[in-house]
Formats: C-alpha cells, structure tokens, sequence
C-alpha cells in the first residue's frame, strides 16, 4: 500500500514537472457536457484574463476551445458500449508564439476514412477557400443529426488562420484515438 502510495505521489509530480515543462495550463478527462464545457471555458478564460494577452488572442482561444469540446460533446464514441458517456481529454498549453489547444477522443474507425478526408480538404484551402466552404455546406444544408457537416473544423481553421494538425491511433478493430491539435498564434 505504501509502494502504491509513492509511485502515485512520484507520477503526480512526474505530471506537474511535464505540464510546466510544456507550459500546459489546463487539462480535462472525462466526460464532456454542456456543464463542462462552460466550466472549463471559464478557467480558460480567467487563465487568459491574467495574462498579457491581447483580446483578439483570447477571444479566438477561447471560440477555438468553445467549438473543440463541442465537437467532443457531439461526435465523441465510446469504447464498449453505445449508451457510454462520451468522453475525451482536452489541453491548453501556451508556447513562446502561440497556444495550443489539443483535444483527443474516440472515434469508430470507420468514420475515419471520412473525417480525414475533411481534414484534409480543410488544410488544402486558404482562407477564401474555407469561408466559402462554410457557406456550400450551409447551403446545402448537409448538416447531420449530430450538428455539422464539419462545420466546426471549418470554423477552427478559419479562427485559427492555421493548418489543422491530426492524428488517429487505432486502439482496436472498432475504435481509434483521434487527437486534434488547433494553434493560435500569440502575434
């Protein structure tokens, strides 16, 4: 019990020293709701607040962070059961010309194929290109039951003025981690 106790105590500040390291703010896992979401805006706000951050740069990290838990509030899967809640792990970490805003959570690999493809037309398109990408899937009124037809990718890119960085790391044949990676530059 005192072995666990220890290795506990040395991961926590393992944990601690990496956050600082990496300038990492806030960090959240769990399940991802309405209430949550307004929570963790407002730390990240009142973090942001304390800063010397210009308006512009706190408001679009906040919007950023806005549309990232709601996209884990609505397309999130669960890893066993479909009536799971939908978790996903959210980090907002602050470097010498930008922050950073990472979110990962599950998805069933087979919406994989599509969501990369999105992924990729986003990143091909300058900012012209995104808005009027917004505007044909609005348009085409192409929005799902779930609220998007990556509406909220557009909308991040188009906030964030930068590419979209992604990975997904297949847990199993059903479901992979998908990590989405917005930047906002400080400047």
């Amino acid at each position: 019990m005192e072995n666990e106790k220890q290795s506990f105590l040395e991961f926590a500040y393992q944990l601690y020293k990496t956050m600082k390291t990496n300038e990492i703010s806030l960090v959240y896992e769990g399940e991802v709701t309405q209430d949550i979401t307004k929570t963790f805006t407002s730390l990240t706000e009142k973090s942001l607040s304390k800063s010397a951050e210009s308006n512009t740069v706190q408001k679009k990290v906040f919007n950023v962070m806005v549309e990232c838990l709601q996209n884990i509030s609505k397309h999130a899967d669960s890893l066993h059961d479909e009536d799971e809640e939908r978790r996903g792990i959210v980090m907002v970490s602050k470097g010498d010309d930008s922050y950073n805003i990472i979110t990962g959570n599950m998805i069933k690999n087979t919406k994989v194929p599509e969501l990369k493809s999105s992924l990729e037309l986003i990143n091909s398109l300058d900012k012209e290109g995104l808005s009027n990408l917004f505007k044909q899937q609005i348009k085409e009124s192409s929005l799902s039951d779930k609220g998007g037809a990556g509406l909220g990718l557009i909308d991040i890119a188009k906030k964030t003025g930068s590419k979209l960085s992604y990975q997904f790391k297949e847990i199993n044949e059903l479901v992979s981690f998908f990590i989405l990676t917005s930047t906002i530059k400080r400047n």
